[in-house]
C-alpha cells in the first residue's frame, strides 16, 4: 500500500451515516437542489422530494433501500 498524501479528504462515518464536512456539504447542496426538503425550518429531519426522486435515481441511487416514515 503506498503512502497517504497530506491532501487525502476524509469521508467520517457516523454510525451507518456520512457525518463530518462532508455529509454537510452534501446535506447543504441537496436542500440548494431542492432534492430534500423540510416541512418547516425548525424541523430536524429532511424529505426527499419529488425532484429529488428523478434525480437521486438519475445517479443510480437506489431509494427503495429507504423506509418510508412520518415526520
Amino acid at each position: 500500500m503506498s503512502e497517504k498524501s497530506t491532501s487525502v479528504k476524509p469521508a467520517k462515518m457516523c454510525y451507518s451515516h456520512i457525518g463530518g464536512k462532508l455529509g454537510q456539504l452534501l446535506v447543504e447542496n441537496f436542500a440548494e437542489k431542492g432534492w430534500i426538503a423540510k416541512n418547516k425550518p425548525i424541523d430536524k429531519h429532511f424529505y426527499i422530494t419529488d425532484l429529488g426522486e428523478k434525480e437521486f435515481k438519475k445517479l443510480g441511487l437506489d431509494l427503495s433501500k429507504i423506509k418510508s416514515e412520518n415526520l
